[in-house]
């Protein structure tokens, strides 16, 4: 059994070619596509965090806007970048959200990935101190952010406040209850999943990851998994861990779907270089008529290591499109494999 949700990038461009046109119609089209989500049955609704780019942003609008509109799914990001994240501010952001929600946020933050300009974060008010590496400033933060998330108080209360204070320290508000334990961690190597691990987040592995040993994508991400475990149990924590692993999966069942994806060319994994330095091997696409495409998901090994499954959308193609690829996937797929 498998959790199975989507994760949308909220591309949008004025191509006449896009059904999505403006940020609105992505912020729009998010919602409805949520809504027909939890409608079908499936699980999740994730969402991609890029600024300076044509494509979602500030997550906490939008995961409130689902919340009110659903009631049962689960409602995510992959991932927050941490490096332009005020800890603070988000605690507050987060729990107003995931109490509108009725507790269902599912979190995933990362040290982030390249991004459309130079340095972003210190536009937002963030940079490393001395000879720190931004990948650091972005783990200060998120520790930070996770002994926040506990809400023990930390902050002296003024002797003469405007409104009576609780007694003691005080923290921030509003606190959300649970939501640390739905924190999940964007891992791209072995040692930051351990890290995730230790520190008790959940993790998210993404459809690339820093090439370790030259195996096969789903290999390696197996062994991630399997690592990030190890560190859990290590730990000493007492619930079990979630772990969610994206793809591209298309089920060619009708004439759109061969003609968007029939001639696919991205059924092989590929190599490529994030930054200068790393070397990153990305997952295949899979798209295949229901029955052969059964048989190539079973071997997928970190699908099997996985309890989340998160179905990476082309959002362009606009909400009723998405929501069949998302039917296609829970009716002919996922009984298939017993993920249902």
């Amino acid at each position: 059994m498998k959790n199975i949700g989507f994760l949308s990038f909220g591309h949008w461009t004025p191509s006449p070619q896009s059904q999505t046109r403006s940020a609105q119609d992505a912020l729009l089209q998010s919602i409805d596509l949520a809504v027909a989500a939890e409608e079908l049955g499936a699980d999740g609704a994730y969402f991609r965090v890029h600024h300076f780019a044509r494509q979602l942003a500030s997550p906490f609008p939008l995961l409130a806007a689902i919340g009110t509109k659903t009631s049962r799914i689960e409602i995510g990001t992959a991932v927050i970048d941490m490096r332009y994240e005020n800890p603070l501010y988000m605690i507050e952001d987060a729990g107003a959200a995931d109490l509108i929600s009725g507790q269902r946020l599912q979190l995933g933050i990362s040290r982030g990935s390249p991004e459309q300009v130079i340095e972003g974060y210190r536009y937002f008010g963030h940079a490393p101190s001395g000879e720190e590496p931004d990948a650091d400033m972005a783990r200060k933060h998120t520790e930070i952010f996770l002994d926040l998330l506990k809400g023990s108080g930390f902050a002296n209360p003024n002797p003469r406040p405007m409104f009576p204070n609780p007694p003691g320290l005080l923290r921030l508000e509003p606190h959300s209850e649970g939501l640390r334990d739905r924190i999940w961690w964007g891992a791209s190597t072995n040692a930051t999943a351990t890290w995730a691990g230790t520190l008790g987040m959940n993790l998210q592995s993404s459809t690339l990851k820093t090439d370790e040993t030259g195996q096969p994508f789903h290999v390696q991400q197996a062994e991630q998994i399997r690592a990030f475990r190890d560190a859990w149990k290590a730990a000493g924590h007492t619930r079990a861990p979630r772990v969610s692993v994206s793809r591209s999966i298309f089920a060619l069942v009708d004439d759109r779907d061969r003609a968007y994806f029939g001639r696919s060319d991205d059924d092989q994994d590929t190599i490529g270089f994030i930054d200068e330095k790393t070397r990153a091997i990305f997952g295949k696409s899979y798209a295949a008529e229901p029955d052969e495409l059964v048989k190539q998901l079973a071997k997928d090994e970190a699908i099997a290591e996985a309890d989340t499954l998160l179905l990476t959308v082309p959002n362009q193609l606009g909400v009723e499109y998405n929501a069949h690829v998302i039917k296609s996937i829970l009716h002919y797929v996922a009984p298939a494999l017993k993920w249902r």
